[in-house]
């Protein structure tokens, strides 16, 4: 009997504290103790840099809603690095607060990803643009040269002048696939076009992204494409400027990254509206970072692996702004965008 009534309190203590364990976790993604948080440390240009930064931030965003999290350390947040040397404090801090996967977005935090990243081996850590080799590092990567490679092809069969321009951030490896894809795009479809390569050294330079655009539409360059993050600020107000001193003349900027559709709207001196953004590439690095997420929170991170993402996952393309394309451009993009996708294009990735 003693026996017995020993087993019953033990069943009585276990259920109890099974019920109490219950009570004490939270339902707000499904019901676990420890819940699934997810941090990120952004490159220079700030997370409203309507571009790069803002377009993964607003990934996680949605990454969070799905799973109904909310922003802050137990939830989803970002930190935001002014310079070079914010990134492994930064980083540190994200690691300290406890945030189960930790973005780095840009290459230029790789060397920073890396140091934090051997030393913090409970912490699942993510790089965009880069590559880590760490077994606690998963590797995000685009096929950038393939949606450069359609933006270049609206530029060449757009032009009126036969001077197009390339303005870019950092000069490397990554930019040079955004600069190859273009040019051969150009290439592709207007052989006597001439594009003018320039570079800013700065993701976060709007005066120099300016002070170039202006340069190549004094020079007679009537489209600019930019791969330069906030830099390419500047050119979309040279490109404005320019419009309002001209209203007839015919000048463009394609975006990158994000629809920056609306970075192309003025007016004119009489208040007349217009827009001067040709098309974007459109480089998805929300669907990236939250699809990502999404596998760290269901236990199937790709450490020590490296994930492309192209237009097969619909994370590179053209932007769905199409207002300021001709009918006959936009079936020229989408035969060679299905050219690409079938392997009979082979689009460069080096200058």
């Amino acid at each position: 009997m003693k026996m017995k009534k020993m087993g019953l309190a033990l069943s009585v203590v276990l259920a109890a504290g099974t019920i109490l364990g219950a009570c004490g976790k939270s339902d707000k993604t499904g019901g676990s103790a420890s819940e699934f948080t997810v941090g990120m440390v952004t490159d220079v240009g700030g997370v409203d840099d309507k571009s790069f930064n803002q377009s993964a931030w607003e990934g996680i965003q949605e990454f969070g809603k799905a799973n109904n999290m909310e922003k802050g350390n137990k939830g989803y947040n970002y930190l935001q690095s002014s310079s070079d040397a914010d990134y492994a404090t930064n980083l540190n801090t994200m690691v300290r607060q406890k945030f189960d996967l930790v973005y780095g977005i840009g290459f230029n935090l790789q060397k920073a990803i890396t140091e934090i990243a051997s030393k913090h081996k409970d912490t699942k850590f993510a790089i965009v643009d880069s590559v880590v080799d760490a077994p606690n590092v998963a590797s995000i990567t685009f096929k950038e040269n393939e949606g450069s490679f359609l933006v270049g092809v609206a530029a060449g069969l757009t032009t009126k002048t036969n001077k197009v321009g390339f303005v870019g951030g950092v000069k490397g490896d990554l930019i040079g696939k955004f600069e190859a894809g273009f040019v051969a795009g150009v290439k592709a479809v207007n052989p006597e076009a001439k594009v003018d390569v320039q570079y800013a050294g700065s993701f976060a330079a709007a005066d120099k992204g300016k002070a170039i655009a202006a340069s190549m539409y004094g020079s007679g360059a009537d489209i600019i494409y930019h791969a330069s993050g906030a830099t390419g600020n500047g050119v979309f107000s040279e490109a404005i400027d320019e419009k309002v001193q001209d209203p007839n003349r015919e000048i463009w900027v394609i975006g990158v990254d994000k629809d920056q559709h609306d970075e192309g709207n003025g007016k004119t001196k009489d208040g007349k509206a217009f827009n001067i953004t040709l098309t974007s590439m459109v480089k998805r690095v929300d669907v990236a970072v939250k699809d990502l997420s999404e596998k760290a929170k269901e236990n199937k991170f790709p450490g020590g692996k490296i994930i492309e993402y192209g237009l097969d996952q619909n994370a590179i393309g053209i932007a769905p702004s199409k207002d300021n394309l001709k009918e006959d451009v936009i079936k020229k993009i989408d035969e060679y965008q299905q050219k690409i996708a079938k392997g009979e294009i082979k689009v460069p990735t080096k200058p």
